[in-house]
């Protein structure tokens, strides 16, 4: 990385640090489990920091998002995934072929719901949408990969894809986890349905009724209609 680079991660962790809040930190932490440390900032808060850095001038070039993301990735608080992940967004109208793979990387390190969410919906499901051809590989390469994030993320990309939701792709991702005794995986069953059901009501009551899904599953998918 180039030293622009060190200087802005440096810049970042400077303000970070400034407007730590010890107490919230431990609420933050508790919330998910231990799992990440926190500064302890609102989501507010650390978007408000985040505003200058955001700035079209100061934006790393493309090529060095890669770096920086996994540089901040490999961080213990939270917030600097949240950071990175929101960065990653401001390059979705670049997105190259091999993104993927960095978006791979996000979703199976530090994983949990809070970024692997936002990563499916927002820059995977942008990514599937710019190169469509390359649903159906990474989709069942994702079912067949026993990691239940890059699962929750092959159901998840098409949230917000409304009557462009590819329903034989859905069907056939959802009838792949079956069985799956994942919270979170059938969970994000119920919900990529059950937003989907805002759409097209007709396709989601015949394949819930149709389907062995969990009891979750059906009760989400159901939830709207």
């Amino acid at each position: 990385m180039s030293s622009k680079i060190h200087e802005y991660i440096n810049a970042l962790e400077l303000e970070f640090e400034s407007q730590a809040n010890v107490k919230r930190a431990m609420q933050q932490k508790a919330y998910l489990r231990g799992q990440f440390e926190y500064y302890g900032l609102t989501t507010t808060e650390r978007r408000e920091i985040q505003k200058p850095f955001f700035i079209k001038a100061f934006l790393p070039q493309k090529n060095e998002l890669a770096a920086i993301i996994k540089t901040l990735w490999e961080k213990p608080q939270r917030e600097y995934h949240y950071f990175a992940q929101e960065l990653a967004f401001k390059y979705v109208k670049q997105l190259e072929k091999e993104d993927i793979a960095l978006f791979e990387y996000m979703v199976t390190h530090n994983s949990w719901w809070d970024t692997v969410d936002h990563i499916a919906n927002k820059l995977i499901g942008t990514y599937f949408k710019m190169y469509p051809e390359q649903r159906h590989k990474y989709v069942q390469k994702w079912l067949a990969s026993n990691t239940i994030w890059l699962q929750r993320s092959a159901l998840l990309f098409q949230l917000k894809y409304k009557q462009d939701v590819d329903t034989e792709l859905l069907s056939s991702s959802i009838n792949a986890l079956l069985g799956s005794k994942e919270f979170f995986i059938n969970k994000a069953i119920g919900w990529m349905l059950r937003e989907y059901s805002r759409t097209n009501p007709k396709w989601v009551i015949e394949f819930t009724n149709s389907t062995a899904l969990s009891p979750l599953s059906k009760k989400e998918a159901l939830r709207l209609i």
